[in-house]
């Protein structure tokens, strides 16, 4: 079966720890373990810790601009097993050579800084996801709290200005870490689906990064999907990742907004705790826990991949 994961931290532990490599690591994610689990797509995160980055005295565009220099430089040293994809049809081309797509996401807006054209160069750079909040406010809008009075607040002018490029150029809105308020305006403004790509159940799990039952109901009748984070604080309420609460979600999911609103969105080497699924090799747990929990071939194949493959076809160009 097919395995497309949105949303892992990968390169960024290779960028600023720089021993280790995409192709096999002590991480939770590389080209040997993706292989182990026919991994056909992953989507890689430039994460940005906005103020990490200013505490440091780095300049957030020159460092996005670093970032994605290692990012691109580990892809083409695998190019023998994994390429870069910009949509389906480069995926569909990856696959008959027996290759894995890799495709860029940033996570964090504030890279844009109010100018908008930065949005056209870093999609010649081959960007097809953007988180558009991580934990602090940015010149997009705000990020989920638990402060009530923030978490209303919508987009940010120029943030409706980013959602219309981003639908333009063929670039995926990522609502993980927005605002409930933000959610709702890009769901209502924009012209393409809209995904979380890796975010639970709150009803399940009542922490702000997870969204409500309302939300993904509403995210499912625009066509978008949410990924199943791996995090044990969006699953339940210990510090393990267990599979029983992953199956919690899913279900719950899949009642509320129904099946081709699910996916994987791992959060792999952006977590802590223990996981039960200790890397992206042992993905095949989970699928065996869905088939004895009922569920059948066909929506184990939509979570995977199929679903996720149905937004790359509608949203990239």
């Amino acid at each position: 079966m097919n395995i497309i994961d949105f949303h892992c931290d990968t390169v960024q532990k290779i960028f600023h720890i720089g021993n280790e490599n995409l192709y096999e690591n002590s991480y939770s994610v590389d080209i040997k373990k993706m292989i182990n689990s026919r991994v056909t797509a992953q989507f890689f995160a430039l994460f940005l810790d906005r103020e990490l980055i200013k505490d440091k005295k780095y300049n957030i565009y020159d460092y996005t601009k670093e970032f994605y220099k290692v990012y691109s430089s580990q892809i083409k040293a695998n190019e023998e097993y994994i390429s870069l994809a910009n949509n389906y049809r480069d995926y569909e081309e990856n696959m008959k050579e027996g290759k894995m797509s890799a495709f860029l996401t940033i996570e964090e807006g504030d890279f844009l800084e109010n100018r908008i054209e930065r949005l056209d160069e870093f999609y010649k750079l081959g960007l097809r996801l953007i988180t558009l909040t991580w934990n602090y406010e940015n010149c997009i809008g705000y990020p989920n709290s638990m402060n009530t009075n923030l978490m209303s607040k919508g987009l940010k002018p120029f943030g409706f200005e980013v959602i219309e490029k981003m639908n333009e150029l063929g670039i995926i809105i990522d609502v993980s870490h927005l605002s409930d308020g933000g959610f709702y305006d890009c769901i209502n403004h924009s012209k393409t689906p809209v995904i979380a790509s890796h975010s639970n159940a709150r009803e399940i799990t009542c922490v702000p990064r997870n969204i409500t039952d309302d939300m993904m109901k509403e995210l499912a009748d625009k066509g978008g999907i949410m990924g199943i984070n791996f995090h044990p604080h969006f699953l339940g309420n210990d510090n393990v990742s267990k599979i029983d609460h992953m199956i919690k979600h899913i279900k719950h999911i899949r009642n509320k907004a129904g099946i081709d609103a699910l996916a994987l969105g791992s959060d792999f080497d952006g977590i802590e705790g223990e996981l039960e699924i200790a890397n992206i090799g042992e993905l095949g747990k989970l699928m065996i826990e869905l088939e004895k929990s009922g569920f059948s071939p066909v929506e184990i194949e939509k979570i995977c991949s199929l679903n996720a493959e149905r937004i790359i076809i509608e949203c990239l160009k």
